[in-house]
């Protein structure tokens, strides 16, 4: 009773205060600050405890059970004392949605809605609470490290042969390499030397030894036995080699390659020039000809039709020896410019016309057997790659 007796003295002054002068208790509420502020602000305006809080609440409900008449003048200053206090008091210690109906029942009504915010993760599958006793979190647990599967198969030995394999042939080209530039050498020296002139009977299983030697035979050349193996190209033309037996004085026959012709000489009768009569003398070198490979078709003598030379069996049609000379000449342009319109052979110059590719081969090999050898020493010094698996209590690798 006291308290709401000093209560309704301090409202009763207050309420005479602002009668007499209305100008300064507008200044007031304009203007909260100033010194001369009622005592109710002053208490609001400190700073709020939960004490002051409860204070204000019982203090609120008393105003209500006063007259009208007597609340008139301060209830601007009272309800802005009470959005200040609540506000502090809320911001501090009330949670999002609490200070949020505390807001909704000082401010006029209006609809509120508030949401319970949830930072759980809704799971269809029951997780251990975290103060079960049997709980342990994976995150104590000290992760375990595994091999994830073979460190080497199968694929390791396959790197590991390639290049000991390209190393053997990369040594083996270096044998070719220096057994080729011999071969080579030893058939220049042949090439250099006087033309031999060539034994009436020639015994076939020695002609390799006297590959690339340079011969000379005389006799008259039997163009109705003529063969033409082709198709064969020369300087991007289609073509065909003539070989046409030579009959010796003696009797004997051996075979000439005259040379290459166009496509459009085939027929004799296109070139006459190149029917010559009479006894000649033939400069070529003594030769093996070259093999068939698999791509060759065989070679059809009814239809005179020849892909290849094959030395034993055109010796059997024209009953000559199985010899093969291949004719050189000059590699003059302007005459091989003539002997191409008029339609005659021309020959090969008299050269060693051996491939030898050897050196890229070598450097091929070696330096695939190099580069694999690099790769199987990075995949032998990478380390296996590991796996940290995270188990629960009482779980199993």
């Amino acid at each position: 009773m006291d308290e709401n007796t000093d209560l309704l003295e301090k409202l009763s002054n207050e309420n005479q205060r602002a009668t007499h002068s209305p100008s300064k208790d507008i200044r007031h509420a304009v203007n909260p600050q100033r010194p001369s502020m009622p005592s109710y602000y002053q208490i609001s305006k400190s700073k709020p405890t939960r004490q002051t809080n409860t204070n204000i609440s019982t203090r609120t409900q008393q105003f209500k059970r006063t007259t009208p008449s007597a609340l008139m003048n301060c209830s601007h200053h009272l309800l802005r004392s009470l959005r200040a206090t609540r506000g502090s008091i809320a911001t501090k210690s009330v949670p999002q949605c609490s200070r949020t109906a505390a807001a909704a029942r000082i401010l006029p009504p209006r609809a509120v809605h508030c949401r319970r915010i949830s930072s759980t993760v809704s799971r269809s599958n029951k997780q251990p609470a975290a103060d079960d006793p049997n709980f342990v979190s994976i995150v104590d647990l000290q992760p375990q490290t595994v091999r994830a599967g073979k460190r080497h198969g199968p694929g390791i030995l396959l790197l590991a042969l390639i290049p000991i394999t390209a190393f053997f042939l990369g040594t083996w080209q270096v044998q070719r390499l220096d057994w080729k530039t011999r071969l080579i050498a030893k058939f220049e020296d042949r090439l250099i030397r006087e033309p031999l002139p060539l034994p009436p009977h020639i015994d076939p299983s020695v002609v390799g030894e006297f590959d690339y030697r340079r011969v000379l035979a005389t006799g008259r050349f039997r163009h109705d036995q003529e063969m033409l193996v082709g198709p064969r190209m020369r300087d991007g033309q289609d073509g065909f080699m003539v070989i046409t037996p030579l009959e010796r004085k003696d009797g004997s026959t051996i075979l000439v390659n005259r040379g290459w012709i166009s496509k459009k000489h085939r027929s004799q009768r296109t070139r006459p020039d190149s029917l010559v009569q009479g006894t000649v003398t033939v400069e070529g070198l003594l030769r093996e000809p070259w093999k068939k490979n698999m791509f060759t078709p065989e070679n059809r003598p009814d239809k005179g039709e020849y892909y290849f030379p094959d030395v034993h069996q055109m010796a059997a049609l024209t009953g000559s020896q199985p010899v093969w000379i291949e004719a050189t000449m000059e590699p003059e342009f302007m005459r091989m410019v003539d002997y191409e319109a008029r339609g005659i052979p021309f020959g090969r110059p008299a050269e060693v016309n051996l491939r030898n590719n050897h050196a890229q081969y070598i450097f091929t090999w070696y330096g695939l057997s190099i580069a694999t050898s690099i790769m199987l020493y990075m995949v032998l010094k990478k380390p296996p790659s590991n796996i940290a698996r995270r188990v629960r209590a009482g779980g199993h690798m």
